[in-house]
């Protein structure tokens, strides 16, 4: 289009709202059909029954007063509510963002106010808000902010004190295509991937669960090195029958939404890994159940049918476990920067830290001041919901599986 058309056109904007059913669409377009317009943009979304369209479109100035008609005729005939605005804006004003800001926000209770202090923070910040949509309803509410005009750092850091002021969760990721690029996911598995910690189910078989909670408390604190606090714990589990790991097995149980989270990922293309201060001997089973073939974890010495209260080779303490998600990386040829790292205690910092996305996952305070977002509701596939995967999606593969 030549710089005199353009002058000579007009940007309109409809806006349509009423009672959604079927034609509603197809009926707006037919009546601008005989006109000479074109279309610029265009959203529609449904919430509850009420269907909300708006349309821009770029037309002749001299055909405005006629489409304003042949509208009105239309709102009567459907029973809706149009509105229409034209202003003399030319079209090469209308430009594609770039640059854009993603900023999920999850909460189990929704609250205006939350609401409110996101979107005044965005703005505070000079951005600004060019889409907001709700991927998931249930067992969290999660909801998607579209910014532009936003640094990504300073949003990150100021949402991160507004999740914290409104008891919500809130990840802020940078927009375009890499977003949807594959993507290498590491797990922890004690109080992330399962419900329970390993050790501590061992250590009620030999009658010392008390003494080991004691010191997996402090070590997940952050107080006591983890090596050392490892060799502690599972001394005292010296002269335990072998046959206490396989009834440790069948009382193991999955977090919420942990079978939901892997399998979605899987199905996308995405790696899912685990890394782990528990032991092989336990929990390699289920991680084979679950198609994971990516994982460390310690080893239990074993002796004449008992443990011996030793572990096997190099312990996977917090700096073992940041390696873990190198290697991983490097063998799915999978950049840093596409990494997530989801863990509840100190000793999964590192690795945290070293990911593209760090999530805390019901972890200690001291966690979730260092990961780049933190997921508190029990519910593992919460996780998906900050990646920009919607629940209505998730429940529609799995009813074509």
């Amino acid at each position: 289009m030549s710089t005199t058309e353009e002058k000579d056109q007009f940007t309109g904007l409809i806006l349509l709202t009423g009672i959604d059913k079927p034609g509603i669409t197809a009926t707006l377009f037919e009546t601008l059909a005989p006109f000479s317009l074109i279309v610029l943009d265009i959203e529609q979304v449904v919430i509850r029954e009420r269907l909300i369209l708006t349309l821009l479109i770029a037309c002749n100035p001299a055909h405005s007063e006629a489409i304003d008609t042949d509208l009105e005729d239309l709102a009567k005939t459907l029973d809706f509510d149009i509105a229409t605005s034209f202003s003399s804006a030319a079209i090469s004003s209308i430009a594609a963002k770039t640059g854009l800001v993603h900023a999920v926000l999850l909460s189990p209770k929704l609250l205006p106010s939350a609401v409110a202090k996101v979107a005044q923070t965005i703005s505070e910040l000079g951005g600004n808000i060019e889409s907001i949509s709700r991927t998931a309803s249930y067992p969290v509410t999660a909801i998607e902010f579209v910014i532009s005009n936003a640094d990504q750092k300073e949003l990150k850091s100021s949402l991160a004190a507004v999740a914290i002021e409104q008891g919500v969760d809130i990840a802020v990721q940078p927009g375009g295509l890499m977003r949807h690029a594959r993507k290498l996911v590491l797990l922890d598995v004690d109080s992330t991937l399962i419900q329970q910690e390993v050790i501590e189910l061992l250590a009620s078989k030999a009658g010392v669960n008390a003494e080991v909670v004691k010191i997996t408390d402090a070590a997940m604190r952050g107080e006591l090195d983890f090596e050392q606090s490892l060799i502690a714990r599972v001394a005292l589990l010296t002269g335990l029958p072998e046959s206490a790991i396989s009834q440790v097995q069948s009382e193991i149980v999955l977090t919420p939404g942990a079978r939901t989270l892997i399998r979605t990922l899987q199905r996308l293309g995405h790696t899912v890994c685990v890394v782990s201060g528990g032991f092989h001997n336990v929990i390699d089973p289920l991680l084979k159940e679950l198609s994971i073939t990516h994982y460390r974890a310690n080893t239990l010495e074993i002796a004449g049918g008992k443990l011996t209260g030793k572990v096997i080779g190099p312990i996977i303490d917090r700096a073992a476990k940041a390696q873990a998600l190198k290697d991983f990386a490097a063998i799915e040829k999978i950049n840093i920067d596409q990494t997530i790292a989801i863990g509840d205690g100190a000793n999964d910092l590192d690795m945290i830290a070293m990911a593209g996305l760090g999530i805390a996952f019901n972890a200690k305070p001291a966690v979730k001041a260092a990961a780049d977002s933190s997921v508190s509701a029990p519910y593992l596939d919460s996780v998906l919901y900050l990646l920009g995967i919607g629940r209505e999606e998730i429940e529609e593969a799995d009813s074509h599986s």
